[in-house]
């Protein structure tokens, strides 16, 4: 009880002496948020799962599809991921035009982040697709160009046009190593951006354009990216953010997200979207306050700067290729995590 009452007193001296969302409470202020918001979800392995025989569950238990599912929980949007030429064809331009399709047909909204790879880019590896390995800068460009138009130009033949485009995935250090690697070469990656910009736009001239890097509660490293960018003249629209913290730290981190954020847009004149965000599935009630709070802090940043956030894979449950933060039960229900989104 000793140790109850010291951490009682100490909370509320912070309480007290910070500004509101500086301490979340034990419940959030509103859900004001969910009218202005965009609250999104990346469910980009749910082809490959419903292949796998895996199926989608509301509360009460019944099968439903898994992206009227994600409306029926408050989603307002869909991302999805593209590569170029992925072996065993998840994720290429006909998986993704048949997600993109279901999305559509539900009134759902579609955020399209390219990786640029055959596989996973982040900021471990942006590995070149292997058609383009032998590329020099100039075709390079070119073949980021082609392949963006390329794919939003299909999904627009559809009737599907992006809201939201990432211009590279998680790109801490560029994207296509070694030749728009950041730190070696910020000038390359800067042209690189701006070449799958131009190709956003002469499909769509009001899809908004984002550059996305990880670790949002890192502002140094944001700091170093965007005046690289910008003293190379990138252009994009957004800044995207990822963000993953645990059950135990993630008051701390929002905060520190918030700080990041607001250091941002006031610096560059952005917006600023979470495109990526996660918790243990196994901490759904953690889970459920940390997006909300991040919510709020999106929702109350200076001049409306903060569009949303996107949960990655809220239906990956047991493990789904070795993926443990889901927001998804191990019958295949959400948690009370995605409570957050209404």
């Amino acid at each position: 009880m000793k140790h109850i009452w010291m951490l009682t007193s100490l909370l509320l001296v912070m309480v007290t002496g910070c500004k509101k969302y500086d301490m979340p409470s034990s419940e959030p202020a509103s859900h004001d948020y969910t009218n202005t918001l965009v609250l999104g979800t990346d469910n980009s392995w749910i082809t490959q799962m419903e292949a796998s025989g895996i199926k989608f569950y509301n509360a009460a238990g019944e099968a439903k599809d898994g992206f009227q599912l994600m409306k029926d929980l408050g989603v307002k949007a869909i991302r999805l991921r593209v590569w170029v030429n992925p072996a065993d064809g998840w994720n290429n331009l006909a998986d993704v035009t048949a997600k993109a399709k279901r999305a559509h047909a539900l009134g759902l909204k579609l955020m399209i982040a390219f990786h640029y790879s055959d596989s996973w880019a982040d900021p471990a590896q942006q590995v070149m697709p292997a058609a383009w390995s032998a590329a020099n800068f100039t075709v390079l460009k070119d073949s980021v160009y082609n392949h963006t138009f390329k794919v939003l130009n299909s999904l627009k033949a559809d009737g599907i046009t992006a809201d939201w485009v990432q211009v590279g995935n998680e790109t801490n250090d560029g994207m296509l190593w070694p030749i728009g690697r950041a730190s070696s070469n910020m000038a390359n990656f800067a042209s690189l951006i701006s070449s799958g910009y131009d190709a956003v736009k002469a499909v769509n001239s009001n899809a908004k354009v984002i550059v996305h890097i990880s670790n949002g509660y890192d502002s140094s490293l944001f700091r170093w990216m965007f005046d690289g960018l910008t003293a190379n003249n990138a252009k994009y629209d957004v800044i995207g953010m990822s963000l993953y913290p645990e059950p135990t730290t993630w008051p701390e981190m929002n905060k520190q997200c918030e700080a990041t954020m607001k250091f941002v847009t006031a610096k560059y004149g952005k917006e600023v979207i979470l495109s990526e965000v996660g918790m243990p599935a196994t901490s759904a009630a953690s889970c459920k306050r940390f997006i909300e709070d991040l919510s709020e802090r999106i929702y109350n940043l200076p001049g409306q700067k903060g569009l949303g956030l996107f949960y990655w894979e809220p239906q990956a449950y047991n493990s789904w290729q070795g993926y443990g933060l889901g927001a998804f039960d191990a019958t295949g229900k959400p948690t009370v995590a995605l409570e957050a989104f209404r």
